[in-house]
């Protein structure tokens, strides 16, 4: 029987960003599933703070060199990958000098978020899914960590569900407590529609606010968790209404099995 391939897609990883509750759920759920038998991808984005020199990340250039159209604008994709020794895994990083070279994440030192942040978020979904195609990986079950991987799920449902490789995954979700405060761009649902998706099936998005994000990427998961301890009321309640498998909040000490198990459900 072939193992169960599990991608982890975080908007965070430690040690290449600082440490949250995020970016440690990044670096140690993939280890501890890997470790119980699991077979694993993990990607994030390659904000420009991570530094390449110091974590040696190198591009993967059979895998770069693609070309992704966001707003009649051409884009290219590069990917980058990096090795954290201690846990035999493997991170590949989306990157791209348009959306990816400032020194920050999705705001500047101020806290000021970047206007263009509904675009890098739209091309780092399509990116991981582009990627993981190439890399002829099918995987069982995606695992989405953060509002910035709030598109996956519906790319995977929607511009991606004639790939066969997609074809029996399951996608589950997890609301952290990372809103952001300024609504994204009001045109972002124009945006995504030209990847063939009815602008009326993501009508969510005529507010892109980070509950409406939210609401969304939980419409088309197939599973959700709460991942925080305390998350937005409104997102619970409509977690817990959607009728979908749910995994309540978990502690440090617990996590790992618990999602072992709740993967295996499916």
């Amino acid at each position: 029987m072939e193992k169960m391939k599990v991608l982890f897609i975080s908007q965070e990883i430690a040690p290449y960003l600082p440490e949250s509750e995020i970016s440690e759920i990044g670096r140690y759920l993939p280890q501890g599933i890997q470790e119980r038998g699991k077979e694993i991808r993990t990607f994030m984005p390659r904000f420009g703070c991570v530094n390449e020199r110091r974590n040696q990340l190198h591009e993967v250039i059979r895998l770069s060199g693609m070309n992704l159209v966001i707003n009649d604008n051409d884009h290219p994709l590069i990917i980058k990958v990096a090795s954290i020794q201690a846990a035999r895994m493997q991170v590949y990083f989306i990157d791209n000098e348009d959306y990816f070279q400032r020194k920050f994440g999705t705001s500047n030192d101020e806290g000021v978020e970047f206007e263009d942040n509904d675009e890098r978020a739209i091309f780092f979904a399509r990116g991981v899914l582009e990627t993981v195609i190439k890399l002829r990986w099918s995987p069982d079950i995606i695992h989405c960590h953060g509002w910035f991987t709030g598109m996956v799920p519906l790319f995977v449902k929607k511009t991606y569900k004639d790939n066969p490789l997609f074809a029996n995954t399951k996608i589950i979700y997890s609301v952290y407590n990372d809103q952001f405060n300024t609504t994204l761009n009001g045109n972002m649902a124009a945006k995504i529609a030209e990847d063939g998706i009815d602008i009326n099936e993501i009508a969510v998005l005529k507010e892109p606010s980070f509950v409406n994000l939210s609401k969304l990427a939980i419409d088309y998961s197939d599973a959700t968790i709460k991942g925080s301890e305390t998350i937005n009321a409104d997102l619970e309640t409509y977690m817990k209404d959607s009728k979908k498998p749910f995994l309540d909040y978990q502690t440090k000490e617990s996590y790992i099995d618990s999602y072992f198990d709740f993967y295996n459900t499916f």
